[in-house]
């Protein structure tokens, strides 16, 4: 049975050694920001094309929020197949390069983070000393481009498989709502409910499938493994340390959830302040503040996770029942 404080423990080497190397939490930000900028390019470019093609109203096109957005611009496309076709493959085109950017800099946030904590020492015991904080900052140029480079082509293999893996859940949730939806006597009154259902099997699927794709990454960066090899060692892993994983994994959610509730509370004060008529000319750059601390925050957290997954891997790989011997990268 496993002692609660040895999970805490390892989400406060975690948290630690992400603060002491506070420039892969900012470097993450701008990844995230860049890919979601990435993404913005087509959607405003689709309500163009519409605008063009169709004589829409481009506001109309481009209100609400980006799921509606995208199922309206499809639509609207559907009348002109080659457009579609075109704007599907540019789509596609910038998803790609916006996840191949992600890829390059996990890499290297990763990279950085293990040497991290293989050089933190008991970072995590108190009294907390700047001299074995500073024991934990391995951020240099050097570390983070060569771990960027030494597992690119491993991550961008992974990030295919992870994108196989999405389609298959979205699909069997897709088969789950369907069939509760024929269970239930195909009566209308019961389709809100079986596509809230299927929505949010697919969100759980999702997030599974996240922690292991992450521990996958942590597995492959430590060890130097290939991708096949990775995947049974993390297997192994999981097994091994479920239940520091699991508690890992739990703490980790309720913070980003924590998290998620206070920016959303957040900005409907934002909001509400911004009905005022000066008031609403300083609420802008405040806004603007507020989602660039909120993506650190979210940043940061994740890295606490990623760190505490690094910390309890390590642990487990030096007992020599656990691991298996190293084969050479793929």
């Amino acid at each position: 049975m496993m002692h609660p404080g040895k999970a805490r423990t390892a989400l406060k080497r975690g948290a630690l050694v992400a603060a002491a190397n506070w420039q892969v939490v900012v470097i993450q930000s701008m990844a995230d920001t860049t890919f979601k900028l990435l993404l913005a390019v087509p959607i405003v470019g689709g309500g163009f094309l519409v605008a063009m093609l169709l004589g829409r109203d481009l506001r109309d096109m481009l209100s609400g929020g980006l799921r509606e957005i995208l199922f309206r611009i499809g639509g609207a496309l559907a009348a002109q197949p080659l457009a579609l076709a075109y704007y599907l493959a540019g789509f596609l085109l910038v998803l790609a390069g916006g996840a191949l950017l992600l890829f390059l800099v996990k890499g290297g946030t990763i990279a950085v983070l293990a040497a991290g904590d293989r050089g933190a020492g008991p970072i995590e015991r108190p009294p907390l000393r700047l001299a074995g904080f500073r024991k934990g900052m391995a951020f240099s140029i050097e570390t983070f481009t060569g771990g960027a480079a030494r597992l690119f082509r491993r991550y961008a293999l992974l990030g295919c498989l992870l994108a196989v893996v999405y389609v298959a859940a979205a699909a069997l949730s897709l088969l789950a709502a369907f069939g509760l939806y024929r269970l239930g006597g195909n009566r209308p009154l019961l389709l809100g409910s079986v596509a809230a259902l299927g929505i949010v099997l697919f969100v759980a699927l999702v997030t599974v499938i996240n922690v292991v794709y992450l521990l996958i990454q942590v597995v492959v960066a430590v060890d130097d493994r290939g991708l096949g090899a990775g995947i049974g060692q993390m297997a192994r892993f999981v097994r091994a340390e479920f239940p520091k994983v699991a508690r890992v994994f739990g703490v980790t959610v309720l913070l980003l959830l924590l998290a998620t509730l206070l920016s959303v509370a957040a900005t409907w004060g934002f909001y509400l302040i911004a009905y005022v008529p000066v008031a609403g000319v300083i609420v802008l750059p405040l806004q603007l503040a507020a989602w660039l601390l909120r993506n650190l925050v979210f940043q940061y957290v994740g890295l606490t996770a990623l760190g505490a997954y690094l910390s309890l891997y390590r642990g487990f790989s030096r007992n020599p029942a656990g691991a298996e011997p190293l084969s050479a990268p793929r």
